[in-house]
């Protein structure tokens, strides 16, 4: 199965990269993962501009037969067993997925449109460098799930 985390933004602060790059590592056992940073949109174009402009990036990245998921704080909350649950059914179809995050505006309506689901990691905002790592650790726990792997202790 291939999976990618198409993103918006670099993270300038250094805070969380180091901790996606680990479960990325971790990850390659069970999957292929991509990960995709896009550039952000100029702030000179104003936040409604900017937003349709990200979107517009994350879409013309998207391939074709992908299941698209959008990371949204007012998606469908998932727990950890049923994320493993539903990436279960997709690597057995034979499906790649793609989890779309947004920049700090979030992801346009037209991503939200095209995706298959929209997940939320929280009824909280997340900052979108924050909520790619908790992606990133979600994804590998849903696989240690699937595996009966220890890492999960519910």
């Amino acid at each position: 199965m291939k999976l990618r985390i198409v993103s918006i933004g670099r993270d300038r602060s250094g805070l969380f990269e180091a901790g996606v790059r680990e479960y990325a590592g971790r990850l390659e056992r069970y999957c292929h993962l991509e990960l995709l940073e896009l550039a952000e949109a100029r702030k000179e174009q104003g936040i409604d501009q900017a937003i349709v402009d990200e979107g517009q990036r994350i879409l013309d990245r998207l391939r074709p037969g992908e299941c698209c998921v959008a990371l949204d704080e007012r998606g469908k909350p998932f727990t950890s067993e049923q994320l493993a649950n539903w990436l279960g059914k997709q690597r057995d179809a034979g499906r790649d997925a793609c989890f779309c995050v947004g920049g700090a505006n979030g992801l346009s309506d037209a991503v939200k449109r095209r995706a298959e689901l929209t997940l939320s990691l929280s009824a909280l905002t997340l900052p979108h460098r924050l909520a790619r790592l908790v992606l990133a650790e979600q994804l590998y726990r849903a696989f240690t799930i699937l595996r009966g792997e220890p890492y999960h202790r519910a």
